[in-house]
């Protein structure tokens, strides 16, 4: 087995280095990809020096598996480069997420539909992964008419600039910004560019990506995403409608049940999710469950997971060993 990690000095790059050492993954050949600015500093796995190499040397090494996180614009321009020799791409940039032609997957859920000519896999959005993973049992039983989201998203999601910027401003400290306005001490309702509809890209992509991986068009879904000036992970607060009624109980049975999810929904005790206890796990945090009293059918849930772990490094890795699992790499 060998395997690149693309973007392997940034914020996401570190973590899947930590979820490949984590989850023992077999690799024979490692290879520590940048940009060229990063070439040649020296990176650490399981104790051991590498050095960073560039894109070109690394197609030209074909690895079986290239795990990408150097953004969408890199991604368009080298992962068919990597494909065309044969390795298989999971990427982590919105580049090929809504692409007709490939697969946006998250393996609890929807890993069946992976196929062996794969060559390039998109990592959903982090904040859509840990909602589908919630969802998708509940879907199952109940069916979902209609979705509407908030989400309250940690600076990590924007990178380490952004994690700079909070903590220079929490500091008094001078720095670069990345955000339109202060972000520590306030909550800046624009995650991403805005469109014409009025909704950031952000928003969009959870409602795109929800019905993409859900296999479901006919979802009505309208999200805002927001971000806080918190560390460790994204919360959402959603308000799912369903076409069939439920029971509260069995609905908390059904998320116990599926893999991936801690209910977490003791209120008398104080205890749900919160992004503090998400940090560094790879489960989706799910609480809050109660009915919504002013329609029928209706639930509202409490989700949260460490963004740069099951919605992004932790995820990633999970695709790679599903397709190692099931003989899906050649």
């Amino acid at each position: 087995m060998k395997l690149a990690v693309v973007g392997a000095t940034g914020l996401v790059g570190q973590e899947v280095l930590r979820v490949l050492a984590e989850r023992n993954f077999e690799i024979d050949e490692l290879l520590m990809v940048a940009s060229e600015r990063s070439v040649g500093k020296q990176l650490s796995y399981k104790s051991k020096e590498y050095t960073v190499i560039g894109l070109e040397d690394a197609v030209k090494a074909a690895p079986d598996i290239a795990i990408f996180s150097a953004g969408g614009s890199t991604s368009l321009e080298w992962a068919p480069r990597f494909a065309e020799v044969g390795t298989i791409v999971i990427d982590n940039s919105s580049a090929w997420r809504m692409s007709p032609d490939h697969k946006l997957i998250v393996p609890e859920v929807n890993g069946e539909v992976i196929r062996i000519d794969d060559r390039i896999i998109a990592n959903p959005n982090c904040s859509t992964i840990q909602m589908v993973l919630a969802l998708a049992p509940l879907h199952k039983a109940y069916k979902i008419k209609r979705l509407v989201i908030s989400t309250y998203q940690s600076v990590t999601g924007t990178g380490k600039a952004a994690v700079d910027q909070l903590m220079n401003e929490r500091n008094g400290a001078e720095g670069d910004k990345v955000y339109p306005h202060k972000i520590d001490m306030n909550v800046l309702p624009h995650i991403d560019v805005f469109m014409d509809n009025g909704y950031t890209k952000e928003e969009m992509k959870m409602v795109n990506e929800t019905r993409k991986i859900l296999q479901d068009d006919d979802i009505a879904i309208t999200a805002t995403a927001v971000r806080l000036p918190v560390m460790g992970g994204h919360s959402e607060s959603v308000n799912v409608e369903f076409y069939h009624d439920f029971d509260i109980d069995e609905v908390k049975q059904k998320l116990e049940n599926a893999e991936g999810i801690v209910v977490e929904d003791d209120i008398e005790n104080n205890v749900y999710p919160m992004p503090l206890n998400a940090h560094g796990k790879d489960e989706v945090f799910v609480g809050r469950l109660r009915r919504d009293e002013s329609q029928p059918n209706t639930l509202n849930m409490w989700i949260v997971a460490d963004n740069l772990r099951k919605g992004a490094a932790t995820n990633a890795v999970q695709i790679a060993q599903f397709m190692t699992s099931n003989n899906l790499v050649y």
